[in-house]
Formats: C-alpha cells, structure tokens, sequence
C-alpha cells in the first residue's frame, strides 16, 4: 500500500471520529485550511436543524459508446445517458454551492455534439436560484468535484464566490498552459486550497472528502443532514450505479490505482454511516431525490 493510500484510509478514520464527536480531530496549528477540524460548533450550528440540500439538473448528456467508461472494456459499443447535477448546501454558517454543470454557453443552443458527448443544457444556475429567491451573490463559498467541463461550466456566473479547492487539483488544472487556458475563469477567484478532507462549516456537518483518482485532487462531498441522515455525492468516483457495482474505472482516469483506493475508502465510510449515496450523473439515484425546488433536510 502506498503512503499516499495510507493517509487517505487514516483520513476517512479521522473524519468518521470527526462525525461521531464533532470534535474528534485536531486541525493543523495555526488554523490552517484542509483538515478535519474540531471546531465546537456554536448553538445554530449544534444540531444543524436548518441544513437544506437542493439538487439542480445542471444539464443532459448522451453517449455515443460508453467504451471510456471502463478500462476492462466491457461498455465497449454500448450507448446511453448520464444526468448532470449540482447541488447547494444552505447551512447556517453559508451556502455552499457543489459543482458547476455544463457551460451555460449551451442554453438555447439545442443539443451540441463533441465527440462521443451530446450535450444540452436547459436553464442556468443563476436562474434555478432565482426561483429559491436567491442570487449568485448570496453564494459564499463554491467547490468543483474535479475539473472536467461538465462540472466547471458555469463558473463565470460565480465570480464574487469563494472557491474551495484540492491543492493537487489547483495543480494540476494551472500546471500547463493548456490547462491555464481551459480553467481561465477560475484564475481571479477568490479561493481556499487545502489537501486531505476539507470541513467546510466546522462542525462536521459538510465535509470535502478526498478521493483521488479520477483527476489528481478529485473530491466528493458528505452532507449530514438532521432528518435524512448522512448523503454522500460522488462527484465522478462512479458515472452510473453498474458503475459502482462492478468496480469500473474509466479508461481517461489519471491514476487507475488511486481511483480503486479512493472507491474502498468510500465505500467502508458509506457502510459505517449508513450513508444515502448519491451517483451524480445516475438518473436512477438522482430520481429518489426531491424534485427541485424541494430539498433533502
């Protein structure tokens, strides 16, 4: 097992201790960003009564031969959909906008084909918020799963929001001149780095999980909800639920191996908090959640 594994399995040890006490980890001295933290969370955070999780249909995408999808080449030929999703936390402490959709470049557009990919894209995030009767000012603090298009593309209409990232994500999305190009909108924000899991509130209750693989600083999220219980959303750890039954990896994933490591860490936090998972770009799992503009609480 590599260093890299360890830490991470120590990581979901002392995130589920974290869960458990709300204050079972110590963050780094000087209050640095990206730990688990024990912050004693204050009387409207104790209990978390007004958490809401809100899903967004963040565009469609059709694809032609799913063969990417999995590096033992079993979806070789095979066609199909994925449903595109983000997410906002409203916490006491903020709002927490999770991934970013397909770029609304695409609105009015009709379907767009690039590739294997068709893709469409029927309202913009600002405008579903507007229909919970909030702004992209009233956003505090945005997070990306990982880099790829259909979950950065509407970041332009964020550009006042704090952004929260993986520092091995930040690497690897401004590390070249390719890169600085393509993530150009994400330049000027203001932002937070971190490594291992992130605790966004303090009090355990929203926590960035670590999960590498699928890009170098890949993240899901875990959302500990007062009457729903723990959801955890996968970002790109799973495209779809075979997905995750039969352990398939795409074949444009940056480290095979990480990947693995970050699904066993997954799966052993989701078992021993009875988690809801939730495959972003599964219809099925999206289907049982609540049609926006409900909410998960």
């Amino acid at each position: 097992m590599t260093a890299r594994n360890v830490n991470m399995k120590k990581s979901v040890c002392l995130l589920f201790a974290l869960i458990l006490s709300v204050a079972g980890c110590s963050q780094d001295e000087g209050g640095s960003p990206g730990q688990t933290s024990s912050h004693e969370p204050s009387g409207d955070a104790a209990g978390s009564q007004s958490i809401k999780l809100y899903t967004f249909d963040c565009g469609d995408i059709e694809v032609s031969d799913f063969d990417a999808f999995s590096s033992s080449g079993d979806y070789a030929g095979r066609s199909g959909s994925l449903v595109n999703t983000c997410y906002l936390v409203r916490h006491p402490r903020g709002d927490l906008l999770w991934d970013l959709g397909l770029p609304h470049a695409l609105l009015g557009a009709g379907p767009q084909r690039d590739g294997i990919f068709t893709v469409s894209l029927e309202s913009a995030l600002t405008d579903l918020l507007v229909e919970i009767d909030l702004t992209a000012a009233d956003i505090e603090f945005m997070s990306v799963s990982h880099s790829h298009f259909d979950h950065t593309g509407q970041v332009d209409l964020f550009a006042d929001t704090e952004w929260l990232v993986h520092e091995d994500e930040f690497e690897y999305m401004f590390s070249t001149e390719e890169g600085r190009a393509q993530n150009m909108a994400f330049a000027d924000l203001k932002k937070t780095t971190f490594s291992g899991n992130y605790d966004v509130f303090g009090d355990g209750s929203v926590v960035i999980l670590e999960m590498p693989g699928h890009t170098p600083g890949h993240t899901a999220l875990l959302v500990n909800l007062p009457e729903s219980g723990a959801v955890l959303l996968t970002g790109d750890l799973y495209h779809r639920a075979e997905s995750r039954e039969l352990g398939r990896v795409p074949r444009f994933n940056t480290d095979e191996a990480q990947t693995r490591a970050s699904m066993a860490a997954f799966e052993g936090l989701a078992t021993e908090l009875g988690a809801k998972v939730v495959i972003q770009h599964d219809a099925v799992d999206v289907s049982v959640l609540p049609k926006f503009p409900a909410f998960l609480h």
